[in-house]
């Protein structure tokens, strides 16, 4: 059996082993240190309490009032708004493409278009917005176009992609022999994606899911140039709004002194905190899955 084994490690694999464990700390560390960054900054409001002040109270930087919660109120409804639109139309496309339902020449065409989609510019979808959207939910709505409802229906947009491709690869995943058993049994396609597919592919989904709702959550560009800006907690779907990353980009755009430009780091560290509480679900509940699994 000995000649079989392979031989021991020279100086040029210690050298990669080290190079990429130094790469996964390193990141690990840049995280922690992001976190430490805020932290820092934000110390003060948390320790006088009123860190948990600005969340709830509006901005009013001429009384001395600096809270950002209608920029929380505003991210919270553009991002459910833009997650409840993609989900569907998203689970449909995968479901489309990977569960018999489509020609598989159709799918070797439709597929790349998604994974194109995903590394298109934030700023061309924004961009297109302005000018074809926004018009037509002027003449529609009324009001300026420059609303909740144009930012999540371009944020729907630019996360489908991503949930189509996390939506597919579970599909994918789900083993091979079970579909050959109910295709056996004569299940047609769409029996084997209620009864065996979604439930099989359950965890991917939710992942998939919740990180899309990170990426809807952490966008700027598109909340920036369509949702309106507006300094009040939105009322309506048709009203403009301000989001947490269009406050951030705003603010430090017009001055880098003041205690407006102070604020945006209770903006920074409650953002941070968002998405750390959706990845940190959504590794539960992926972990979960593979328990029962």
């Amino acid at each position: 059996m000995g000649q079989y084994c392979f031989p021991p490690k020279d100086k040029r694999e210690t050298l990669f082993q080290y190079f990429c464990g130094f790469s996964a700390y390193f990141t690990y560390c840049l995280v922690l240190l992001l976190f430490g960054f805020f932290l820092f900054f934000a110390y003060p409001l948390l320790k006088s309490g009123g860190y948990f002040l600005l969340l709830v109270t509006p901005w009013q930087p001429l009384a001395g009032n600096y809270g950002i919660g209608p920029m929380i109120a505003g991210t919270a409804v553009i991002s459910l708004l833009a997650v409840c639109l993609a989900f569907p139309v998203s689970l449909g496309a995968a479901a489309f493409c990977e569960a018999g339902l489509a020609p598989r020449n159709l799918v070797r065409w439709v597929r790349p278009v998604f994974q194109l989609m995903t590394g298109i510019p934030t700023v061309v979808y924004g961009f297109l917005a302005v000018f074809l959207l926004v018009p037509f939910l002027r003449k529609a709505i009324g009001g300026s176009g420059f609303s909740v409802l144009a930012a999540s229906l371009m944020l729907a947009l630019l996360i489908a992609p991503t949930m189509i491709l996390f939506f597919s690869d579970a599909f994918r995943a789900v083993p091979g022999e079970h579909l050959r058993v109910m295709t056996a049994m004569g299940a047609h396609p769409e029996e084997k994606l209620v009864f065996l597919l979604l439930p099989q592919a359950r965890s991917g989904i939710v992942a998939g899911l919740l990180l899309a709702a990170g990426r809807a959550v952490g966008d700027t560009l598109i909340a920036l140039m369509l949702a309106g800006n507006s300094l009040a907690f939105p009322s309506s779907l048709t009203e403009p709004a301000r989001t947490l990353t269009g406050h951030i980009a705003l603010v430090m755009a017009s001055d880098t002194q003041s205690p407006e430009f102070r604020s945006i780091f209770a903006c920074g560290l409650t953002l941070y905190l968002i998405t750390t509480l959706l990845i940190f679900f959504c590794r539960r509940v992926v972990v979960s899955e593979r328990g029962k699994g």
